[in-house]
């Protein structure tokens, strides 16, 4: 085989290659000002004001459904710790009522248990 030959059956394998990654390449950029962090169960976007955490799940770029889903977030904020439940608010949406101490660099982790799955988490660092 010569070098021409070698370089077209490269370009050809790499053009079927770049498919199948693009294909599982979705967005990850926040839709509701909040931060997005990318989990192995899910995606998920946090938005976190003092009285109102909302968690944004995704399933590969899709909506999750939460109804049935279970879930938890610990918030930590210089050494203070709080941790609040997650409940199902709608489609693909989870929310913690309550008091947060929430500041820049506040980080957060979460888990869910979607109905039917494996609990997953994602972690997060507010800007």
């Amino acid at each position: 085989m010569n070098l021409k030959s070698i370089l077209i059956a490269t370009a050809f394998c790499s053009s079927f290659t770049t498919g199948v990654l693009a294909a599982g390449n979705h967005d990850h950029t926040a839709k509701h000002g909040g931060v997005v962090a990318e989990g192995k169960e899910f995606d998920a976007e946090l938005v976190a004001k003092s009285d109102l955490i909302t968690v944004h799940v995704s399933d590969h770029g899709k909506p999750a459904q939460t109804k049935g889903a279970k879930g938890k977030i610990t918030l930590l904020t210089g050494s203070e710790k709080a941790e609040a439940e997650l409940v199902p608010a709608g489609q693909s949406r989870m929310e913690a009522r309550g008091k947060f101490n929430i500041s820049k660099g506040t980080k957060a982790v979460i888990v869910v248990t979607l109905d039917g799955k494996k609990p997953g988490t994602a972690r997060f660092e507010l800007k």
